[in-house]
């Protein structure tokens, strides 16, 4: 899932977030509108991270979250 993705489907997937990082408020998650950058950027500072280790962190959870909802394509026919 790449950034445009995220930020389409975010209210979708604000839920998976505060689950995942418990420590970000709904005004951290209002905020952060789906902008990956946002969202490192508070998960570094509500976990004390280092921006290489909370950038990690969301890829890995994006990777993720595409692996769970794969895009199915049908052939026409």
């Amino acid at each position: 899932m790449n950034s445009e993705q995220l930020t389409g489907k975010w209210n979708q997937m604000k839920g998976t977030v505060r689950e995942k990082w418990g420590r970000l408020t709904d005004d951290d998650v209002t905020q952060i509108n789906g902008k990956r950058d946002q969202l490192i950027g508070r998960i570094q500072e509500r976990y004390g991270l280092a921006k290489e280790a909370a950038a990690k962190q969301v890829d890995e959870w994006l990777a993720g979250s595409q692996a769970s909802h794969p895009k199915t394509h049908q052939a026409g026919g």
